[in-house]
């Protein structure tokens, strides 16, 4: 059944592993900027679902990380009948599960047309159950060194509200690794609806009180993520988005989250990531990031991928067409 905000933060509540694209918070962050949230329960499982309205009257709809819990014959039933409600050419699936771990979901996905993801495919989790000690010592060398060479010139870490500071320095980096920004107010709204339950922090890397980087990371349920990243060209060889980086997995690890998610790698193997990393600029797109990411060790994970669920084959063929031409997804 169709359930309200409160109703699906009650559920999701007893799911330590729901993924942030799942929350209440996250659906009503996407409603602010085009995307209806429907959240639908049945009994143990449930789902939010994300839909756009495309010219005409339809729409198509998008299932970000999830379900939560399992996507039984009864959930699909509604998730069907919902998107039917919403005039939907399509349904796309990205599920919160990894490669080779789930082959009962990939089989209830025969008749689903393998799709493009719209989230990075591939990352690489940290688990927060070492201490300091240990996880500084699973590093690479260079990454430690910087680390310490920010510290010992004089980068200090804190946490701020200033968004409009990080928008452009999301706007600056952007630019530098072909990597898109949102709007500034797409950040502030992420920030009011995550950092008053503790859900979000927003850090800053200073230098002479002026600041030079910053994250913004986000934490739900046993899991916290590294979602935007943004740095100014000032006083990059003091390295601060090193320290910055190490104080935002300390800041996960000290509120009790188990794994700290780098979000978004290449989607290659990762002998080809290695072979081929250094051999790429830092402007082309999550290449510049791996770079900085695999330095700080963890995990190479990858998703199982995406499905679209066809409801209105012509228009679906229409849609698909001019999505390639315009050389970009549905998001």
């Amino acid at each position: 059944m169709k359930v309200s905000l409160d109703q699906w933060n009650s559920f999701t509540a007893t799911h330590p592993e729901i993924h942030l694209l799942q929350t209440g918070s996250w659906g009503e962050l996407k409603s602010s900027f085009g995307w209806k949230p429907v959240r639908v329960i049945n009994d143990t499982d449930g789902t939010q679902i994300l839909f756009k309205r495309l010219p005409g009257g339809s729409s198509i709809g998008y299932i970000p990380r999830g379900p939560v819990g399992k996507l039984t014959e009864k959930l699909l039933a509604e998730i069907d009948q919902i998107c039917r409600e919403e005039r939907a050419v399509f349904l796309k699936l990205e599920p919160d599960a990894w490669a080779g771990e789930q082959p009962d979901l990939v089989e209830k996905l025969k008749g689903w047309r393998p799709a493009r993801t719209i989230q990075p495919r591939r990352t690489i989790l940290l688990p927060l159950s070492q201490s300091e000690e240990e996880l500084l010592a699973a590093m690479k060398q260079k990454t430690r060194y910087n680390i310490r060479l920010a510290e010992k010139k004089d980068i200090i870490v804190q946490p701020s509200a200033d968004i409009e500071t990080f928008h452009k320095m999301m706007l600056v980096t952007g630019t530098r690794d072909g990597i898109g920004a949102h709007a500034r107010s797409y950040y502030e709204k992420a920030y009011q609806l995550f950092h008053p339950t503790g859900q979000c922090e927003l850090l800053f890397a200073n230098f002479e009180n002026q600041p030079i980087a910053a994250v913004m990371i986000f934490a739900v349920g046993k899991f916290a993520w590294y979602v935007y990243g943004a740095s100014t060209e000032i006083e990059r060889n003091r390295m601060p988005t090193y320290l910055l980086q190490w104080e935002a997995i300390r800041w996960a690890k000290k509120q009790g989250y188990a794994v700290y998610d780098l979000w978004g790698i290449p989607d290659v193997d990762e002998e080809e990531l290695e072979e081929k990393f250094t051999q790429k600029g830092s402007h082309e797109g999550l290449w510049g990031v791996y770079r900085f990411k695999r330095g700080f060790g963890g995990e190479v994970r990858r998703s199982i991928g995406a499905w679209d669920r066809v409801y209105r084959p012509a228009l679906y063929s229409a849609y698909s067409l001019l999505m390639k031409l315009r050389g970009r997804q549905e998001d």
